[in-house]
């Protein structure tokens, strides 16, 4: 039997929608804990995109632009991001770069076919109008040009079913919304808004690449735990999916 197309999306609003309340959310974040991953993560990431020297990279939803940053000092990248939030802005270019700018991930400042690669990691998920987003990221691609996508699983093991099991709740991460959907509700999103997917690759915890980081795992016991236990998830019930995506064959026939 043919599977018919279908929308589900579990939604976590911590805020009521009011104007600018998204962005007042994050400005408040940044000057505070911040966002931002263990260097390892970063590293990782890069590894599987696997970017050549000299082409353009944008991180949408950057932050304090810790990726956009270590592409253009370990691979030579032209990297940029953009962000909504101003002080995480200030943040990103506080090292001397000036390739970050503001705007929301569903209108990019940028203009069509800019990039050979783009990047949205963990925020897509917090976007107001997921759709539009992905229609963004195909917009600025260019046509032989890829997109990774790192979004949250609803079916987690060590996130939504550990926090399930132990508290009797989802997991919530303390971001003015937040969304989850299941792998292949996930690869529906994308390959409805202009992308199709190339490659799934789990998420769980990267095993740590320097000294600064394993030493963080060892008063994080838990989370050194996930990376032990990492290949023993099955990728349906991974707390994270990273979707390498291309243009899909309708896009690329329009261009």
């Amino acid at each position: 039997m043919k599977a018919r197309p279908f929308d589900v999306r579990f939604e976590i609003r911590l805020a009521p929608p009011a104007e600018g309340w998204t962005r007042a959310a994050y400005d408040d974040i940044y000057r505070g804990e911040g966002i931002r991953q263990l260097d390892s993560f970063y590293h990782w990431l890069l590894q599987l995109l696997d970017p050549r020297p000299g082409r353009r990279l944008l991180d949408v939803a950057c932050g304090e632009g810790a990726l956009p940053n270590l592409a253009r000092e370990r691979y030579q990248l032209e990297a940029y991001g953009s962000d909504l939030a101003a002080a995480g802005l200030r943040i990103a270019r506080s090292g001397g770069s000036a390739g970050f700018v503001a705007g929301s991930g569903e209108t990019l400042p940028f203009a069509d076919r800019s990039f050979d690669y783009v990047t949205c990691i963990g925020s897509l998920e917090h976007f107001l109008d997921m759709e539009a987003g992905v229609r963004e990221l195909a917009r600025v691609l260019r046509p032989a040009g890829t997109v990774m996508i790192l979004v949250p699983n609803t079916y987690s093991l060590t996130n939504n079913i550990y926090s399930a099991l132990k508290f009797g709740r989802s997991a919530i991460d303390d971001q003015p919304l937040q969304r989850y959907l299941a792998h292949a509700e996930w690869v529906m999103l994308l390959e409805a808004n202009g992308l199709e997917v190339v490659r799934t690759v789990k998420y769980e915890r990267t095993p740590p690449d320097n000294l600064a980081d394993l030493a963080w795992y060892l008063g994080h016991w838990r989370d050194l735990v996930r990376v032990v236990a990492a290949p023993l998830i099955p990728t349906n019930l991974a707390t994270c999916f990273v979707f390498l995506c291309r243009h899909s064959p309708e896009s690329h026939a329009a261009q």
